[in-house]
């Protein structure tokens, strides 16, 4: 239909003006065979005059197939007009009559020699829109003599073309060599001719993602630049789109790059600047935000966005959707802008809820009293969707900002003595959601809310409302008399609000139990036996057994304290949210939804990411193309999944090995060497190789080591990477496994911990080490009788949890297993829970499990949380635990001098942190002895006007190495000291070890 209407809005060029309604007229009933009487006329101005009416049969449904023989007996003729109708109605009928559409074939190789460089395009075009595999054998060669036409109108309609045969004939093309001619019109003089092989490019390579046909590079860039100038605006969007897919080398190229980007801004095309903005947002990342640039460029892309706001309503709505995704991902751009996004009496409904959308987004202490006093006019609006998004939106905000939260509270109030059904209901809900991220402050109002109960109908409003009787029922003189009155019509309410009730009146009781006995059993048997509903007859049955066996039990679980709900719960999720980012401009931008959830088949299913931010480390592309194909993509550790997500899947049956694992060389070895061979390195992005370390002469930023020699040695990339990188075999593992396990990954050993600051400084467990005594793990009330304490403990390089299972309940425990959540450092079980004996009642039993450090890895909050899942006989149980980060430092942790002081230098100063350990009454001697226990050595030890300044180093399980300057003052209690990782995520935790070992 596109290429139709592309056809006949040509045509009126030729002549066909208002005069073509007439073809369209009924004619009589002989109608095909008078059309076919004069297709065959010898006069030229009827022939067309018949072709006229056959396309316009054609268009208006008619199936005229029956004159496909006559229609291209038309086709030889001089007459532009007529060709293109001819060519039209070819592409139309050619895949039903495939065999007739050969008979063309002469013809389109013909006019693809034509003097008439606009007949060669017709003729091009239209075969490429033939989907005739008979056809397009023929296509071919007069493609090729198109692609290298003297006429750039002929090339850019070819270039065209090959995407069209790619969809047809994907092999066909790659055999004939378009690609290769396709990728040199990149290259072409023309600008317009340049936009059209890029578009063809970036359309075959949709739907072939993983070949590099747009092998993107400086020069190829700086020509689409170049090109971007001169070509039309939807040529811009072409090649804007291409650059879009384009990672820089450093901030200097994506600086360069925004600079000649930014004049698209101005472009009166809206599609033009969303484009454009797509590439700054995209570029942007990789520029320093102390770069005066980066300001500059904030403040340019402000007056594009607002002007878009100024158009339809339609492209308002499409620039609003890609301005809620710009300002979540940086709000400082429109953060001046905030009246442009307040409502207009006449702006459509969905533009003024988009619009609301971003005024919560941009809300902050600076703006928050306008925001409200905005807010507070749209509530009283006619339209009761648009209300009820407002009364949300003072919610939202006071949620956000809490410096506004009582200003909020007040409007809210005001507005619920309008008395105005809705919005008294909308302000009951979000004031719900008030209470629950501050609790204990604005229960005053309760009093007000009470008095409106009678006018609640909705469902969530009236759930909102009897979950604050319930949460606040202590305060409430006659909080069982309100939840009563719900209860007479139980079953006539909406399941959320049967749900509600029945938590509510179950939280009344535990709070005053002797007078709602009676009503609490009436809303069990209500929601036990006289409900079908199975969600709410399961709460029921988990009540009534938690009340009637535990009670205690029944208030901790029932009355726990709840969580505080986030400032932002709508916002998108930040991996789908850079995806989206990089779609800025297309339907997934409007959708809020990766295109891979709907576009159907193999196209447009790539997944797209933001560059790494200038300064993080994270490796964009090798500037060495030789290093590029050897290297191994940088991983990422996965974020963290919830607990029961991960830990409900595993296999807990035991194993029946009783000897220690075998090596492992199987894909779960390799993963976890790449994951972790750099060390947490791999977060940003860290190549497997460190580059060579500069020993530079300058060392006022380094530490002075004592004897060191003038001219330091230089050291090889591979040997500093196997001392800095990890161990050597970690390399090994990326090409073939190794033989055997390095010890520190394969060894069974012990471990313990107590609380987070009293970790254990002696994780080696040697004379003078820390040895934390157990800590409950799991409560015998959370695992129906059985409780667990343990603690880790390193015993020659050998990690191991050593726990004390105790039976609490009434009945005899066996069939023990264990297993681990995937966690930051790859801890797993080396073999199965050794308990072989039944574990009788009152009874408690010792077990050691050793751990490997080979598992699967996913990043954790904190780094050292480990979620473990324990099963018996009786049920699966869960807990989290914290292992102190000392059971990963391994006994080759001592760094050699010059290699300490070269790492030093190359760690960058912004991975540096400094900490305060308060109340240390050791000597520095006394201090690097007990530190020796835990495996951090001192390197050496210099002393500078009375201070002694440790230079110290160990090495964690996966390869890390952490630096360490410790200043210990004589007479002085509180030491300071410097961490230096290439992963200072773990700096925290090291800082803890030390504080722990230092102060036991």
């Amino acid at each position: 239909m596109q290429e139709w209407a592309n056809q006949l809005c040509e045509n009126r060029q030729f002549g066909s003006k208002m005069t073509d309604s007439k073809y369209f007229t009924t004619t009589k009933k002989g109608e095909i065979f008078e059309l076919k009487a004069e297709l065959n006329s010898d006069k030229k101005e009827k022939k067309k005059e018949a072709v006229k009416k056959v396309i316009a049969s054609m268009t208006v449904g008619k199936d005229v197939s029956a004159l496909f023989p006559d229609v291209v007996n038309c086709m030889q003729t001089d007459n532009l007009e007529l060709k293109k109708l001819v060519y039209l109605y070819l592409m139309n009928y050619a895949k039903s009559q495939p065999d007739m559409a050969i008979m063309a074939v002469n013809t389109f190789v013909k006019d693809c020699e034509d003097p008439n460089p606009l007949i060669r395009a017709l003729a091009v075009r239209t075969m490429g829109c033939i989907r005739v595999d008979k056809i397009t054998e023929y296509l071919c060669e007069p493609l090729r003599k198109c692609l290298k036409d003297e006429d750039p109108y002929v090339r850019k309609t070819a270039a065209v073309c090959v995407a069209k045969l790619h969809d047809i004939n994907a092999q066909l093309v790659e055999d004939q060599g378009f690609l290769d001619t396709l990728k040199d019109l990149i290259s072409d003089s023309n600008p317009m001719v340049v936009a059209n092989a890029v578009a063809a490019l970036s359309e075959i390579a949709e739907s072939h993602p993983n070949s590099n046909l747009l092998d993107l590079n400086p020069q190829t860039i700086n020509k689409l630049l170049t090109a971007l100038n001169e070509c039309t605006e939807w040529g811009q969007i072409f090649i804007l789109d291409c650059l879009a897919n384009y990672t820089p080398r450093d901030d200097r190229e994506s600086q360069s790059i925004c600079e000649r980007v930014t004049p698209r801004l101005s472009h009166a095309n809206s599609a033009v600047v969303l484009s454009a903005v797509k590439v700054l947002m995209k570029f942007m990342e990789m520029l320093p935000k102390d770069l005066d640039y980066y300001g500059t460029l904030l403040k340019k892309l402000a007056p594009p966005l607002v002007t878009l706001l100024s158009a339809e309503p339609e492209l308002q709505y499409v620039a609003l959707r890609n301005i809620n995704l710009i300002v979540q991902r940086r709000p400082e751009i429109l953060k001046h802008e905030m009246k442009v996004f307040f409502v207009k009496y006449n702006d459509p409904i969905y533009v003024k809820l988009e619009k609301l959308d971003i005024m919560i987004r941009l809300a902050s202490q600076a703006n928050i009293a306008q925001v409200l006093a905005e807010l507070k006019e749209y509530a009283t609006e006619v339209d009761v969707d648009f209300v009820r998004k407002a009364v949300r939106a003072i919610g939202r905000c006071a949620i956000k900002v809490e410096q506004s939260a009582e200003r909020c509270v007040s409007t809210l109030l005001d507005l619920i003595q309008t008395k105005v059904n809705y919005v008294v209901q909308e302000a009951i809900v979000v004031i719900k959601d008030i209470f629950r991220k501050y609790p204990n402050k604005y229960e005053s109002v309760i009093a007000t809310l009470c008095e409106n109960l009678d006018s609640l109908d909705e469902p969530e409003a009236r759930a909102a409302m009897i979950w604050i009787v319930g949460e606040y029922a202590e305060r409430i003189d006659n909080a069982d008399e309100l939840l009563e009155s719900f209860l007479e019509g139980f079953h006539d309410e909406s399941t959320q609000v049967q749900l509600q009730l029945l938590t509510a009146i179950v939280k009344l009781f535990l709070k005053k139990p002797t007078e709602t006995q009676e009503l609490v059993q009436q809303v069990l048997s209500l929601a036990t036996q006289d409900s079908d509903n199975p969600d709410l007859r399961d709460r029921g049955y988990i009540y009534w057994r938690l009340l009637s066996t535990d009670p205690v039990a029944a208030k901790e679980v029932v009355l726990a304290e709840k969580p505080l709900i986030s400032e932002e719960t709508d916002l998108i999720e930040p991996t789908l949210l850079e995806e989206l980012i990089c779609h800025i401009g297309t339907l997934a931008s409007v959708y809020h939804k990766p295109p891979s959830a709907f576009v159907e088949g193999s196209r447009g299913v790539q997944h797209k990411r933001l560059p790494g931010s200038a300064g993080s480390g994270e490796s964009v592309e090798s500037p060495d193309p030789g290093a590029a194909a050897t290297e191994t993509p940088p991983a990422v550790i996965p974020s963290q999944g919830d607990l029961l997500g991960d830990l409900l899947n595993l296999d807990l049956t035991p194993t029946t090995t009783t000897g220690p694992p075998p090596p492992t060389t199987s894909g779960m070895q390799m993963g976890a060497m790449d994951l972790l061979g750099g060390g947490l390195d791999s977060l940003m992005g860290d190549e497997s190789e460190p580059p060579p370390i500069p020993l530079r002469t300058d060392t006022r930023h380094s530490p002075q080591l004592p004897h060191q020699s003038p001219s330091p040695p230089d050291y090889s990339p591979t040997e500093l990477g196997g001392d800095i990188g990890g161990n050597p075999a970690m390399g090994a593992a990326f090409g073939a496994a190794p033989a055997t396990m390095p010890a520190s990954f394969n060894a069974p050993g012990s471990g313990g911990l107590d609380d987070l600051f009293d970790l254990g400084g002696g994780v080696g467990m040697p004379m003078g080490a820390l040895n934390p005594p157990k800590a409950v793990w799991l409560p015998a009330m959370k695992a129906k009788g059985l409780e667990i304490s343990g603690v880790f403990v390193r015993r020659a390089g050998v990690i191991q949890m050593e726990m004390t299972l105790t039976n609490k309940a009434m009945s005899v425990m066996t069939d023990f297993a264990i297993q681990f959540n995937r966690n930051s450092f790859g801890l797993a079980p080396a073999g199965p829970l050794q308990i072989l004996t039944p574990l009788s009642p009152n009874q408690s039993i010792e077990a050691a499990l050793p751990l490997s450090t080979v598992g699967p890895v996913m990043k954790m909050e904190p780094l050292n949380n480990l979620q473990v899942a324990v099963k018996n006989n009786i049920d699966v149980f869960y807990f989290s635990c914290q292992y102190p980060i000392s059971m990963l430092f391994v006994e080759d942790g001592k760094m050699e001098r010059q290699v300490f002081l070269a790492t030093w230098k190359d760690i960058p100063n912004d991975n540096e942190s400094q900490f305060q350990i308060k109340d240390c009454h050791l000597n520095s001697d006394a201090a690097s002895n007990k530190l020796q226990s835990s495996n951090i050595f001192t390197i050496a030890k210099r002393t500078v006007e009375g201070q002694d300044m440790l230079y110290q180093s160990m090495k964690l399980t996966n390869g890390i190495w952490v630096l360490a300057e410790l200043r210990v003052q004589a007479g002085n209690p509180n030491y300071t000291i410097s961490l230096k990782c290439r992963a200072p995520e773990v700096s925290q935790c090291v800082f803890q070890n030390y504080e722990a070992v230092l102060k036991n």
